[in-house]
């Protein structure tokens, strides 16, 4: 089965959606999946250096009191999935444009899985600032990605512009918010839900891979 998964690496939602995923998945031990992730961009408009976090959040929740209640929402979702969330360790906002690129170079060395933990675990467990390339090299050294084809990524000059472009895509599709999750291009569903309700996506797109078995060209 083929999930893809549109999510940003700067989204605790999407953190939490991928550890309920991964609950749903070992209810269906012996179902073989392919995950494809893809980027999305919440601050698409975010400068190369980040922002203040403490001034992001104020302006995207309107105030820190409603900004207060919405981190400990996901910091209750965060508990019952399995992380904790150290959202006062994390002092800036960063673009998430890099980290992206980085995990670019992961699929590509079959990585992904163990990159994509460590970039989650840096930003909202440790507060490193993963907008900046010297930290994601440390990530990416940490996990073993091989550090001349990171470095080549983060020097092409079309690297961040491709991030940019699947986010636009993103958009064109009708996903507006993240995570989302696309069961073998058939069906879709939106936020980070509970394992009960991903697990029945699951299996309606499996009883279609019987129905409708898709012969390959």
């Amino acid at each position: 089965m083929r999930i893809d998964i549109v999510f940003d690496t700067v989204c605790p939602w999407c953190l939490v959606g991928k550890l309920r995923l991964g609950q749903a998945l070992a209810m269906r031990p012996g179902v073989a999946v392919d995950l494809r992730y893809h980027p999305f961009l919440l601050n698409p408009d975010m400068p190369e250096e980040g922002s203040d976090r403490s001034v992001y959040l104020e302006r995207k929740f309107g105030g820190p009191h409603r900004a207060r209640r919405v981190l400990e929402a996901v910091a209750l979702a965060g508990r019952e999935a399995g992380v904790t969330f150290n959202f006062d360790a994390i002092r800036r906002m960063p673009s998430s444009v890099g980290s992206h690129q980085l995990l670019q170079v992961a699929w590509a060395v079959g990585a992904v899985e163990p990159t994509l933990d460590a970039v989650f675990r840096a930003f909202f467990q440790e507060g490193r600032d993963i907008g900046e390339r010297a930290e994601l090299e440390r990530i990416a050294r940490s996990v073993g990605l091989p550090e001349a084809v990171v470095a080549e990524e983060f020097e092409r000059a079309s690297g961040a512009a491709e991030v940019k472009s699947a986010n636009a895509r993103a958009h064109a599709m009708g996903i507006n918010g993240v995570p989302s999750f696309i069961f073998n291009d058939s069906y879709a569903i939106a936020g980070a839900q509970e394992p009960d309700v991903l697990l029945r996506l699951i299996d309606l797109a499996l009883e279609t891979e019987v129905r409708d078995p898709v012969t390959v060209m």
